[in-house]
């Protein structure tokens, strides 16, 4: 079983910035896809940011120009650097992996809290 662990939620202050890491325990070099979801109370799990083995990124529409996703193979580490954040960004977020063993697998973290407020 592949483990996800996030880190570098906090809380910030509207425009500040935050970087979230998520560090697996084997490789992602060859995952399918790594990404970022998040959740916020009493709505969907949503996805904030995915990106593809082949490189190719997909954003939600609501982060596009300030959200930035990126990995480092290794230290099978997959970032989300977050930039003028906005109270509407407040969520429980969530790293994810899909990776190809027997069968491709989809792999959740546990999660790091994200605050915008002043």
């Amino acid at each position: 079983q592949v483990q996800l662990v996030e880190s570098g939620g906090g809380l910030v202050l509207p425009g500040g910035s935050l970087r979230l890491s998520c560090v697996a325990s084997e490789s992602i070099a060859n995952a399918n896809a790594v990404g970022w979801y998040r959740q916020a109370p009493g709505k969907q799990r949503e996805m904030v940011a995915d990106m593809t083995r082949y490189g190719s990124i997909v954003y939600a529409d609501s982060v596009k120009g300030r959200f930035t996703i990126s990995r480092d193979n290794a230290k099978n580490t997959v970032f989300l650097q977050m930039d003028n954040l906005k109270p509407e960004d407040t969520a429980v977020y969530y790293c994810n992996a899909k990776i190809f063993k027997m069968s491709l697998e989809t792999y959740w973290g546990q999660g790091t809290q994200v605050t915008v407020s002043s």
